[in-house]
């Protein structure tokens, strides 16, 4: 890799957001290389990078958050100029049957990475290593840690944490830790929390794949409890947009909620996506893929509404979101169909 261009570390580049952003990011930004560290856990694929695999920009590293020895060895070889984080347990029901995993990767893995980079570009507390002042963390997290919503209401920057699962609760710790490395020793860090993402890529457990993988296998289609839970959707390439933004522009310290303005019911999402593939990809009974929708028993803790105020990012950084549902799902359901072959 050359000299002439900086190189930032992404981790969990491999996994759903992570794999959209590094395409985007190194199209986008002729000046850096990339550097994916990924365990390549269950949600790590590396199929999903497969369009920059031969990139002479990007680097492939298989290693894990939580192993100090290798990651300072990874400063040490790319001298960083910034991180953007990624790397998390990140599927709820997974936390709630094995919630030890998430401590692990979300908080004590977020800790090493941090501390790391601080041991690498902060000499004293307030005192930036020469040449390292504008070098950044950017840790990405998600609406949950600010627990459940109303009817009404938006969760903004200033919200309380009031996480209800064990992947929120592991988040909220994560965050929190980002917060005191700036606060204790003037790391520079910026800490984006978004909303429900969705496009292609996406792990086949989540809500929307789901839904597409069991319309198409002819197989029940589970929708959790009465399907009234709401959710704010946002695109996913619309979140790496506001991820780049951030860390180029965002100021330091400071957290940026980036959200759709997308707010659906469950139920809304099933049916929408039932008849687009009604039309895109017909049963061959001629039936409505609705005919499949089935109600099973709710989630433990389901948070029953979520939904981001992007005033801030909108406002301060001049991000927008270029996708609203009706479009983005179809770019979605298009890009499943083209897969499924």
């Amino acid at each position: 890799m050359s000299s002439l261009v900086k190189t930032i570390l992404v981790t969990g580049g491999a996994g759903f957001i992570g794999s959209n952003f590094i395409p985007y990011f190194l199209k986008t930004h002729k000046e850096y290389n990339v550097v994916n560290l990924d365990a390549l856990t269950y949600a790590g694929n590396l199929n999903n990078l497969k369009e920059v695999e031969d990139d002479a920009r990007y680097t492939f590293v298989k290693g894990d958050i939580c192993d100090r020895v290798f990651v300072e060895t990874l400063f040490e070889k790319y001298d960083f100029f910034g991180v953007v984080h990624f790397a998390a347990e990140s599927h709820v029901d997974n936390s709630i049957s094995g919630p030890e995993a998430f401590i692990h990767t979300n908080i004590n893995g977020t800790f090493t990475v941090l501390d790391v980079a601080r041991k690498n570009w902060i000499k004293a507390p307030f005192e930036t290593v020469e040449g390292k002042e504008k070098n950044r963390f950017l840790h990405v997290s998600t609406d949950e840690v600010y627990g459940t919503l109303g009817e009404t209401g938006l969760f903004t920057e200033n919200t309380a944490y009031a996480p209800n699962s064990p992947y929120s609760a592991s988040k909220a710790g994560s965050d929190l830790l980002v917060r005191s490395y700036f606060h204790t020793y003037g790391l520079n860090v910026i800490t984006t929390n978004c909303s429900n993402n969705y496009g292609p890529k996406q792990h086949k457990e989540k809500l929307i794949p789901t839904i597409i993988r069991k319309a198409l296998a002819g197989e029940p289609i589970p929708i959790y409890g009465d399907g009234k839970n709401i959710r704010d959707w946002l695109y996913v390439l619309d979140h790496a947009k506001g991820i780049d933004l951030a860390f180029h522009k965002g100021k330091t310290g400071e957290t940026y909620n980036i959200g759709g303005r997308n707010e659906r019911v469950n139920n809304q999402i099933a049916n929408t996506i039932c008849e687009l593939l009604d039309l895109k990809n017909p049963r061959t009974d001629h039936k409505s893929y609705k005919e499949q929708l089935t109600f099973v028993k709710d989630r433990a803790g389901h948070d029953r509404r979520y939904a981001i105020d992007a005033t801030k990012i909108e406002n301060e950084l001049g991000w927008k979101a270029e996708e609203n549902f009706e479009s983005g799902i179809k770019k979605t359901i298009d890009w499943y169909l083209h897969v499924s072959g």
